[in-house]
């Protein structure tokens, strides 16, 4: 998972941060300001030395913009597919489910991005403890967790989660509002925002320029906008990934079907961080993150890791593949059952895969 961040401090300029993530192996945000460019570092991972005991570890209000929706019954009927349910705003632009099931694991995301900003909810100034931050913007806020966890650390703030899907809670903090929104339809927000934070979005954009060019125009001077994205294709440090893994194959297909729906993934994150500057953002910094597929790697926090990152994936491989294969690639919904039972690969500590 990568990170890039960067901040807005010329007097039209914002900052702005953007991180992005990959399948095995994420890489920190990039932070970028209306200013300083920031290098990426990576570490390499060790794999756990046999004989420790750990191969038998368990795998543990009023609306502000006018182009928000308000969240009348059809919103809320979700449509339903092959045992999934899926948004019905704007039907087909995300292919990912919105059912209890994925709600889940949205939430074993954040723990995950939590544990590897070590217990911050971002890599940008706007997370610091003592910062004092006006409008925040959080975009395809999912569940609306990161939203209520920076309302309640900055309840000076004003935080607005958007999203396709009204699956946020009714009963948030006074500080925090949820509306269903389309980020490639014009924004008409009435005032700009301080920070915009943006997490795994990469099935949901069409163009990253014209994405992220919509953020800078909303921000005000000085503000950040931080993404955090991930890239796709698993890697390993050591060359235990072979040709053959079916992960690699996995990450294949889905690949082809993000590409054929017009929002691909990210060949190269790099690509973020010279965007942010193309578009007018200054100081933008780039980290990378990686995240064991399982709880091979030797040092703490990489392990926890690897435990909540086996969680997120393996239970929920079929909910990755059923929409992206059956539209895209027109497997049944039995093939992608099979094909998710199949891929062991995820569970062996021998693999030390990364995204």
């Amino acid at each position: 998972m990568s990170e890039a961040k960067a901040e807005h401090n010329a007097p039209d300029a914002p900052s702005a941060s953007a991180s992005a993530a990959a399948t095995t192996v994420p890489t920190v945000p990039a932070l970028a300001e209306h200013g300083a460019v920031g290098s990426i570092s990576e570490t390499e991972l060790l794999p756990d030395e046999p004989g420790t005991g750990a191969e038998n570890d368990s795998l543990k209000g009023e609306s502000i913009a006018s182009s928000s929706t308000s969240v009348h019954t059809s919103v809320r009927q979700y449509r339903e597919e092959n045992g999934r349910t899926y948004h019905s705003y704007k039907e087909g632009k995300y292919i990912m489910p919105n059912d209890e099931r994925e709600n889940e694991r949205l939430d074993v995301q954040h723990n995950m991005f939590i544990l590897a900003f070590d217990g911050r909810l971002g890599t940008s100034p706007p997370n610091d403890p003592k910062s004092k931050v006006g409008r925040v913007l959080d975009v395809g806020t999912g569940t609306g967790v990161w939203a209520m966890d920076f309302g309640e650390d900055h309840p000076e703030a004003e935080v607005i989660g958007i999203d396709l899907s009204p699956i946020q809670p009714n009963f948030t903090h006074s500080n925090v509002k949820f509306e269903v929104d389309d980020i490639e339809e014009e924004w008409n927000y009435s005032q700009p925002f301080d920070y915009i934070h943006s997490r795994m979005m990469t099935l949901s954009i069409k163009s990253w320029k014209e994405y992220i060019k919509k953020c800078y125009d909303n921000l005000n001077p000085g503000g950040y906008l931080e993404l955090n994205e991930i890239d796709l294709q698993p890697r390993s440090d050591d060359g235990t990934l072979q040709e053959d893994c079916s992960l690699l194959k996995f990450a294949r297909l889905w690949g082809e079907a993000a590409a054929m729906f017009g929002r691909p993934f990210l060949s190269d994150l790099s690509v973020l961080r010279e965007v942010m500057t193309e578009v007018g953002f200054e100081g933008v910094s780039a980290q990378k993150f990686k995240w064991p597929s399982n709880p091979w790697a030797r040092d703490k926090k990489h392990k926890e890791l690897g435990h909540w990152n086996l969680d997120n994936s393996v239970a929920n491989l079929e909910g990755f593949m059923m929409a992206p294969f059956t539209r895209a690639h027109h497997w049944t919904e039995e093939e992608v059952i099979v094909f998710a039972m199949q891929l062991v690969d995820l569970r062996k500590k021998a693999l030390c895969c990364l995204t």
